[in-house]
């Protein structure tokens, strides 16, 4: 097993080279890692260099890297095949398509041609390992690293290893997402979804059913959350957010409110998946508010204004 620690001249490799795996490029990147990108598709691997150095320009306008973004880029390079990009590196993203089969092909083709010491961090947005990474000599040294869109921007990570990960494996990738500025989350049992979306599923699950009951329109259920909800959020989680809501704190809420919330979860119980019907008009809701067309420069809004929060975050947390 490699050691903990990766220095400055280590390489990890990316592979699958979308969004995630371009935004994990530039965690990496600025951390003074070299990087090596790989996608099956070329086209995709061709196209991820003009979109990190657009996220690089960012983040330098905003004041969250010090270093010339160009010196930055010239740390990362790309692979024209699978064992290129491995070779010689300590550890590989993974940020293929989130279909079990896709991944576990994968995992059999890393395990024909991984170095004894390789680790792979897979970024499975809520598949266990278990349902891919199960019974290869490489099994040991697979564990779920789950970021959030953009990685880059939003640090936390979901650490979950499978029944055959070793302590090691858990150590070694916790070591390195502290190093390269990332919060780490130790998710303690295999569970569909892991922590994160499991808590946004809840969500999702209520607002898609207002809308579906005609209680709010898509718009005011996203006012709720982003003039409401989301102020507090943005710094403290739910049990802060209550231990802070009752005068004698988290338990005084529960026997405040917790009968509520138990009689809010019950009328859930038979609820009904989103069916057609329901998409289109959630659709058609948001296409007012939002065109197709307008739906990448909206993203680029999007990632523009959580570049300014991290640089106003930094400012007042300089801890992190």
């Amino acid at each position: 097993m490699k050691d903990m620690q990766l220095g400055a001249s280590d390489t990890v490799a990316i592979v699958g080279a979308g969004l995630v795996g371009a935004g994990w490029a530039v965690v990496y990147a600025r951390a003074g890692l070299n990087v090596k990108v790989f996608d099956a598709n070329p086209e995709i691997t061709r196209k991820s260099i003009p979109l990190i150095e657009g996220q690089l320009a960012g983040l330098h306008r905003h004041g969250l890297i010090a270093e010339d973004p160009a010196v930055i880029l010239s740390r990362i390079t790309t692979a024209s095949t699978l064992a290129e990009a491995v070779e010689g590196v300590a550890y590989v993203q993974e940020s293929v398509l989130e279909r079990v089969d896709v991944k576990r092909q994968l995992m059999i083709d890393l395990d024909a041609i991984a170095s004894p010491d390789l680790i792979v961090g897979s970024s499975t947005s809520g598949i266990p390992g278990s349902a891919f990474a199960l019974g290869l000599s490489l099994s040991p040294r697979i564990l779920i690293v789950h970021p959030v869109n953009p990685p880059y921007l939003v640090p936390v990570v979901e650490l979950v290893p499978s029944p055959e990960t070793s302590a090691a494996t858990v150590e070694f990738a916790e070591a390195l997402m502290k190093a390269v500025g990332q919060t780490v989350v130790h998710v303690r049992k295999e569970v569909e979804g892991f922590v994160l979306n499991r808590l946004q599923a809840v969500l999702l699950r209520e607002a898609w059913a207002l809308v579906d009951e005609g209680v709010a329109s898509c718009e005011d259920i996203d006012k709720t959350v982003r003039d409401g909800l989301g102020w507090r959020w943005s710094f403290m989680g739910p049990f802060e957010t209550i231990d802070l809501n009752a005068p004698g704190g988290v338990a005084d809420y529960a026997v405040r409110l917790g009968p509520l919330y138990q009689r809010i979860a019950a009328s859930r119980q038979h609820e009904q998946p989103w069916d057609e019907t329901l998409i289109k008009q959630v659709e058609a809701q948001r296409r007012v508010h939002l065109g197709h067309g307008d739906l990448e420069s909206r993203r680029a809004w999007r990632d523009e204004r959580l570049m300014a929060f991290a640089a106003a975050r930094r400012s007042t947390h300089p801890e992190g």
